[in-house]
């Protein structure tokens, strides 16, 4: 069997054939119905040319006002790293450097990083550390997260309304129109045509039965017993990352990160996550009752919003990390398809819960107007930040491929 016609599936390690596809068409893993690959030729020309309106739109974002709030006759301009600085400048320096990160740097550098690779394909030459670069196009991806900031953006006009009107800026709507360009220039993009670009330094065919290894990174199928080495151990042919049979002490990991979440858990409900100061009164908001004011307010479809994304979502991933461990430790062999579908629930849901950290960064950025109007940042949203990292980290430290090892063992026996 020739190398190109095998692919390891990543979800549950079952070595099969990659069939040939009809264009848009996709394969999907025989065991566990992960998606294994989507046929997608001449995609570089296409995402090339998002990725340049998605940098001037980037641009755009940043450089131009975002929001405004006018407020009896004062008004409050923002741009959309305002939020950021007035966090640091409160002392927030973690809650800025989280909402920093998710959602200028990790879309900006993607952007970024998109073009450094393309422009060089496009020209028939190998960037220089091509496979460092493209590498970190997908490490970046989970943690840009401008669609869960627009929806931000959503709660906190609804939430204010009533008290003043919000003037939407130019950057914001490059904003909107960039969470699109960023969406499509992944989607189109068929990382296979990139990765193949690199020489591939396997051996030979393989031998039926031979075990296999598969890169994290760039995906290849290599022979358990192959002699690359990098750092005394084993490594990838063509992108050079370091091959693990199984992620390097995942249980621990993520029961390290598990534990320190549930322990954050409770502060993040209990302590306030706002102050907001409004002629002289002042009033704390947890994200309990920002949810039940919306419900007092008759804002029910918004409330189950912030419900479902800020209380139900962590809460899930938390037990459903917790099944997924048990279920491994005890070496269950107890559905094991449904058990990995829990886990990519995992990777699609965590993020949404950072809709509560955007509005109080944006209720920030917008109401500072001395004594009239005034929003502070509390501990609670750092404390509840820290948890929606935490759990997006526990379930990428957790293997799934160890929920099919015991079933495999056991159908060996």
């Amino acid at each position: 069997m020739a190398r190109d016609t095998l692919t390891q599936c990543p979800d549950c390690d079952l070595l099969q054939l990659n069939p040939l596809l009809p264009r848009g068409a996709a394969a999907h893993c025989g065991r566990c119905g992960a998606l294994l690959h989507r046929n997608r030729p001449d995609s570089l020309e296409p995402t090339l040319a998002l990725t340049l309106a998605g940098l001037i739109l980037f641009l755009v974002a940043n450089s131009f006002p975002f929001l405004s709030l006018e407020m009896q006759g004062q008004v409050r301009a923002t741009t959309l790293a305002t939020g950021v600085i007035d966090l640091y400048a409160e002392g927030m320096w973690g809650l800025a450097g989280v909402v920093l990160v998710t959602s200028i740097l990790a879309p900006g550098l993607q952007l970024a990083l998109l073009l450094i690779v393309l422009v060089p394909l496009k020209l028939g030459r190998l960037p220089a550390r091509f496979a460092f670069l493209f590498r970190h196009v997908r490490t970046l991806a989970p943690w840009g997260m401008m669609d869960v900031f627009m929806l931000g953006i959503l709660v906190s006009t609804v939430k204010l309304a009533a008290m003043a009107a919000i003037v939407p800026g130019t950057g914001l709507y490059a904003f909107g129109l960039l969470i699109f360009v960023l969406a499509a220039a992944q989607a189109s993009l068929d990382p296979d045509i990139v990765w193949s670009r690199l020489p591939d330094r396997t051996r030979g065919p393989y031998q039926a039965g031979e075990p296999t290894l598969s890169c994290p990174v760039c995906e290849l199928v290599v022979p358990a017993t192959s002699p690359h080495r990098r750092l005394g151990r084993q490594c990838c042919p063509r992108c050079g990352e370091i091959l693990h049979r199984r992620k390097p002490r995942s249980l621990q990991r993520t029961t390290a990160l598990i534990l320190a979440a549930l322990i954050l858990y409770i502060p993040a409900n209990v302590l306030p996550i706002m102050q907001v100061t409004s002629l002289g009164r002042i009033q704390t908001d947890t994200i309990m009752s920002g949810a039940l004011y919306l419900i007092e307010t008759g804002m029910w479809p918004l409330a189950l919003v912030i419900f479902i994304a800020s209380i139900f979502v962590p809460m899930l991933k938390l037990l459903i990390l917790i099944l997924l461990l048990v279920s491994v430790r005890w070496r269950w062999t107890w559905r094991p398809r449904e058990r990995t579908q829990l886990y990519r629930i995992l990777e699609l849901v965590g993020r949404w819960s950072m809709v509560d950290i955007y509005v109080v960064t944006i209720l920030v950025a917008l109401v500072q107007l001395g004594n009239l109007a005034n929003v502070i940042a509390q501990p609670g949203a750092l404390f509840f930040a820290a948890v929606v990292v935490l759990t997006m980290l526990a379930s990428m430290s957790f293997d799934p491929r160890l929920i099919w090892d015991r079933r495999s063992q056991a159908s060996t026996a």
